[in-house]
């Protein structure tokens, strides 16, 4: 089995971060599963006191936020590392509905931070 890669912890104190366990539960499948979306880049993790952390932010309602594991793929393919990736995700954007990608995601703008993350590719 291979490493589960995670990010640098660049979150901000005030980001809410739940634990393996608690995402296997909100999304309703096996830890192995999570562990397999952390691996496959559908998700990200950071490391914090040996504890594998994901954002609360990446899921809602029971699901990933629709559109995070696309974005990933794209960040991924213009070479950005999990810790950029992560970085960007909350980054202050003031043109963005939602103020940051993630947020623009959470609120049904994922056609408009994918079109931002392919322009940034280039």
């Amino acid at each position: 089995m291979s490493a589960i890669p995670v990010a640098d912890d660049v979150l901000g104190p005030d980001v809410a971060v739940l634990g393996l366990d608690k995402v296997s539960m909100e999304l309703g499948l096996s830890l192995n599963k999570v562990r397999q979306l952390l691996r496959d880049g559908h998700l990200l993790a950071v490391r914090r006191d040996g504890e594998l952390l994901v954002p609360a932010d990446f899921l809602l309602g029971g699901a990933l936020v629709k559109g995070l594991a696309g974005l990933l793929t794209v960040l991924a393919d213009a070479g950005f590392s999990r810790t950029e990736m992560l970085r960007w995700l909350y980054s202050e954007d003031e043109s963005l509905p939602g103020t940051t990608p993630i947020n623009a995601l959470r609120t049904n703008h994922g056609t408009e931070v994918k079109r931002r993350a392919q322009a940034m590719a280039f």
